[in-house]
């Protein structure tokens, strides 16, 4: 549905210096009449009003820091457009082809949409559909198209909150209604938002079913706990009742709706139509992003299913290596599981060019790593255990260190998949390595294939291919090499 809004007139509020005046003025009287509330009001009062000197900039204000223009958002509609391209260069009947395309061209049309898609959402029974009702119900000159979302944190099953999230980011601003203090699920749902840079408020709707003091003391919290953008409404009032005394003595009572009270929300739903066409770019360049991210996903599957026989070829030319002249030290054994003819084939397929000195280099450091990270003590212990058998007792150095490296040359070639994935499409040849990265990227592969049934199965591989004239020796447990 679509609705206007009235630009605001920024109204001021009550200043903490004024406050504590009337606190000192009135303090004698306030004792003697035990007027607490007015004290509560007061203090809860100050504290608004000094929050909101020290808060943090919201959504909207921080929109004027963000540097989005025309200009920056078809450079990152280009970038996506750029990964689809390599996508169709290097499998031209993909399947995802086809729609990668359509959106990626609507998104070029999205850049001159004038009207404000605003996505309300929350929990259940939070007010969504009413506080739509009464905000369609505005004159207004400026258009705000309001869309309610299923209703988040339900049962698995239903609409997910996923798939509720995913629609969400679509929009260009999100209200954000609660009708109390915080759960941990709206808490970690609006850092979400926040992290995703989705542009929102959060609405404290049904503020009337509290007391005075209570209300704002609810208020106060959301604010300091968000350190950002929120409001309090009431789009549906309690009916309160009404008594008339008559002039003969007779008395009248009925039941009153008061009117909505959303002058807050207006307000700043008033100044979100000022940057509009920003938040319509910033709300594209989001867009973009994830069409981006979706065509790298489906990029990297497809380079991933080229490099898995070529890091296969190479662990078991590791392992046969290794076998027919086993070495006791850690270090030649990390040196050999890494050969430089792998990083290089792995670099062509991920776009990453290196000349041979420069794929050296590459293994060396990745050599070196390993050493430092312990993981080659670390897998050749595991593999050992593994391999406790009377009947390979004669070659149990060889089938070792042959696994071992097979193991290894594996680690290193899923990691270097791995972080050539992390990096942008057709990257300069030549770029060093970041080693942080690098480092962290061996660790979590290592970790990946560091489970017991992979290494039974993968050290039952080796077997064959190293003793294939010898039968399938026992695979004992490996949970205290794991361990």
């Amino acid at each position: 549905m679509v609705v206007k809004l009235q630009r605001p007139i920024l109204v001021g509020g009550l200043g903490l210096s004024f406050s504590l005046w009337m606190l000192d003025s009135w303090h004698d009287s306030i004792v003697q009449v035990g007027e607490f509330g007015l004290l509560s009001a007061l203090a809860v009062g100050g504290g608004l009003w000094l929050f909101q000197q020290k808060r943090p900039k919201n959504s909207l204000e921080q929109l004027d820091g963000m540097v989005v223009d025309r200009a920056t958002v078809e450079s990152a509609i280009a970038k996506t457009e750029t990964v689809i391209n390599q996508l169709a260069q290097e499998a031209e009947n993909h399947t995802a082809l086809e729609t990668l395309r359509e959106q990626v061209a609507q998104l070029l049309l999205e850049l001159d949409r004038q009207e404000i898609k605003v996505a309300v959402t929350g929990g259940k029974s939070v007010g969504k559909s009413t506080l739509i009702q009464v905000l369609q119900n505005l004159e207004t000159q400026n258009f705000v198209s309001l869309q309610e979302t299923p209703p988040l944190f339900r049962e698995v099953g239903e609409n997910s909150d996923a798939a509720i999230l995913a629609e969400v980011a679509k929009s260009d601003f999100v209200l954000f209604l609660t009708n109390g203090d915080l759960t941990d699920s709206e808490f970690q749902t609006l850092q979400q938002l926040k992290a995703a840079n989705q542009p929102n408020m959060l609405v404290f709707n049904k503020q009337d079913r509290y007391l005075a003091d209570e209300s704002a003391s609810i208020l106060l919290s959301l604010k300091q706990r968000m350190q950002g953008n929120v409001v309090a409404t009431a789009a549906s009032p309690i009916p309160i009742k009404v008594r008339k005394h008559e002039a003969d003595g007779a008395v009248q009572e009925w039941m009153e709706q008061p009117a909505a009270d959303i002058q807050q929300l207006t307000q700043q739903l008033g100044e979100l139509v000022q940057p509009g066409q920003r938040l319509v770019w910033l709300t594209t360049m989001r867009k973009a992003g994830l069409l981006k991210a979706e065509a790298k996903n489906w990029l990297n599957g497809t380079r991933r299913d080229r490099a898995t026989p070529i890091i296969e070829q190479y662990q078991w030319i590791a392992a046969a290596a290794a076998f027919a002249n086993p070495v006791p030290a850690f270090d030649i054994l990390a040196t050999a599981a890494i050969n430089a003819q792998m990083v290089m084939d792995l670099g062509n397929i991920y776009q990453q060019k290196f000349s041979l000195e420069q794929a050296q280099t590459v293994a060396g450091t990745m050599g070196s790593l390993m050493l430092k990270l312990g993981l080659v003590e670390l897998s050749t212990k595991a593999i050992s255990t593994v391999l406790k058998s009377n009947a390979v007792t004669f070659v149990a150095g060889g089938v070792v260190q042959g696994v071992s490296a097979a193991y290894l040359t594996r680690v290193a070639g899923l990691s270097l998949v791995e972080y050539f994935q992390q990096q942008e499409i057709a990257i300069d040849s030549g770029t060093g390595l970041n080693l942080e990265n690098l480092r962290q990227t061996l660790q979590k592969v290592f970790g990946q294939n560091q489970q017991i049934g992979f290494l039974q199965g993968f050290v039952k591989q080796g077997m064959k291919r190293l003793l294939p004239e010898v039968q399938q020796v026992e695979v004992v447990s490996v949970q205290k090499a794991m361990g």
